[in-house]
């Protein structure tokens, strides 16, 4: 009898940014949000300036982690999440870690979305969730497969999930969500008449 296998599994690791014992306080990190983004005026100019609906820090700072005691705090929780989904993955560190590269604060407002992208450069990449109103946008995640199909025709509309063209997670508030850098994802239009708040991060091998 024939055989089919699964191959080149791509992984995706979905947790609580408290899970492991962490007491952050999610009414207080949407605020540290906001407050930060007040103050950034660096990073509102940078945002006008190349036409990012909203707010993102990331072109403008660079050390959450000191500058705020609770994204300290979220960066503790982030490394264990980080080592967990690397245990995972199986990789070979070769004696050298993880460790974060970069932090930054998202706040996209109606209509507001972030293009298909991947993170260059980086090994593991994320996001954990702040504010997730009704209506608000999921995150699309792309098969890595996709620019190589071809002359593929189109799947069922009811596939099974590891066959599908592209795969939309509805994450929560306090959600972690983990991923390979090299995969491409987006963040289509937030149809809220609210904010969609989170803070996303890069992990380095060095």
């Amino acid at each position: 009898m024939a055989a089919i296998d699964t191959l080149f599994v791509t992984r995706l690791y979905q947790g609580k940014l408290n899970e492991f014992g962490e007491t952050i306080d999610a009414e207080e990190l949407h605020d540290n949000c906001y407050a930060i983004m007040e103050d950034d005026d660096a990073g509102m100019e940078w945002c006008e300036e190349n036409g990012y609906p909203g707010y993102t820090s990331y072109a403008s700072l660079t050390d959450l982690p000191w500058r705020s005691p609770i994204f300290a705090a979220v960066k503790e929780a982030l490394d264990k999440h980080v080592a967990a989904f690397a245990k995972d993955l199986e990789f070979n560190l070769d004696g050298r870690n993880l460790v974060l590269e970069d932090l930054w604060i998202n706040i996209l407002p109606e209509g507001g979305n972030h293009g298909s992208h991947i993170h260059p450069h980086s090994v593991i990449s994320g996001t954990t969730y702040v504010s997730m109103p009704d209506g608000t946008s999921a995150l699309k995640l792309e098969d890595p497969r996709h620019a190589m199909m071809m002359a593929a025709p189109p799947r069922v509309k009811d596939c099974r999930k590891e066959l599908k063209a592209f795969i939309y997670c509805k994450p929560e508030i306090g959600d972690v969500l983990l991923w390979e850098s090299w995969l491409r994802h987006e963040v289509p239009a937030n149809t809220s008449e609210y904010d969609r708040v989170s803070v996303s991060f890069n992990y380095k091998w060095e």
